[in-house]
């Protein structure tokens, strides 16, 4: 391969990789998961006849969704001894004009965790890629009418589970902080405005930080938790935080007293707050801490606890709905 056609080949790549990316957080719900995709990906690209693909970007997909395809097996199983709650990695999703924020949501990656890998791939593939079922069925090794009956079966599997489109922007940023204040200072009845009455709370730690192990159901559940959270906690902000997007939601990023890094992220309907995903889990946070730094007035001196990748949290265990801490259970046990 000269120069020249080296060059070509990781243009073409870099051409395709925004693409890459977004078929596999999809398919896999992590950010550090798609990295190492598609790094692998393009191992295999630079070792292909590059001079007889005619399609580059359909190829790489195709790549692509092969070795996700792999990656889903060992992530079903280590899923299944999950302990607590498992969300998506959250996505920083700043700009809200971006057209794939609604795709990218926690509840439809979470409605894609229902559906089996190959459901999952065509799924993707046609709804949210565009490809056709002759480019699918060369992905997935199925003929186009299987592909087809796949897409079909998950389509109906995601319709009722799929998120409606995301709120107003500006309604969401104000929200998000309202609730940030109002939840860690207590104030119920500020909360009690802004929440709906069947409103979830989700939270995710991983076993490596504090967070309930099941979901919180209802409006005086979830007052309850936030109340005693922020009795915990002092009723107070934490020094570092800031309003974001992640996964097309309204959301705040926040340095914990505990030295953790921790996501929240708000799903609105009717001007309310449906859902509330919190992702503490040290693993999945890693990707966000630059950007938390990036705060005006915060620089990485002023950020206390451990430096990314190499959180060591000592206080594990679980909330209750009190939000006082509970036992720490093993992997798997619910």
């Amino acid at each position: 391969m000269t120069a020249q056609q080296e060059k070509d080949g990781t243009d073409a790549f870099l051409t395709a990789r925004p693409r890459l990316f977004a078929a596999a957080y999809r398919m896999l719900g992590t950010v550090s998961d798609a990295e190492d995709i598609l790094q692998d990906a393009y191992l295999r690209w630079q070792a292909a006849p590059q001079a007889q693909v005619q399609d580059a970007t359909g190829y790489l997909m195709r790549i692509t969704t092969r070795l996700c395809l792999d990656q889903l097996k060992s992530a079903r199983a280590r899923r299944e001894t999950y302990p607590g709650e498992w969300l998506p990695e959250p996505l920083l999703t700043e700009d809200p004009a971006e057209h794939l924020d609604h795709d990218v949501s926690v509840a439809l990656l979470l409605a894609l965790e229902t559906l089996s890998p190959l459901e999952r791939a065509a799924f993707l593939l046609h709804d949210i890629f565009d490809s056709s079922y002759d480019d699918i069925s060369a992905a997935l090794n199925r003929s186009a009418a299987a592909c087809r009956q796949l897409a079909a079966r998950a389509r109906r599997k995601v319709q009722q589970l799929r998120p409606q489109a995301p709120a107003d922007p500006d309604q969401g940023r104000d929200l998000a902080e309202a609730f940030f204040r109002a939840s860690r200072t207590g104030d119920t009845a500020a909360l009690t405005q802004m929440l709906a009455q069947d409103v979830q709370l989700i939270s995710d730690g991983g076993g490596k930080a504090i967070a309930t192990l099941n979901p919180i159901y209802g409006l005086e559940r979830v007052l309850r938790l936030c109340e005693g959270l922020a009795r915990k906690a002092g009723r107070g902000l934490p020094e570092h935080w800031r309003l974001c997007r992640l996964n097309g939601l309204p959301a705040i990023l926040s340095r914990e007293p505990d030295g953790i890094l921790q996501a929240i992220a708000l799903e609105v309907r009717n001007g309310r707050i449906a859902r509330i995903y919190v992702t503490r889990n040290p693993d999945k946070m890693r990707h966000l801490a630059e950007p938390l730094m990036q705060t005006e007035g915060v620089g990485p001196s002023a950020l206390t606890g451990n430096s990314p990748g190499s959180f060591q949290p000592q206080n594990r265990g679980s909330w209750n709905e009190n939000g006082r801490r509970s036992a720490r259970r093993p992997p798997g046990i619910s």
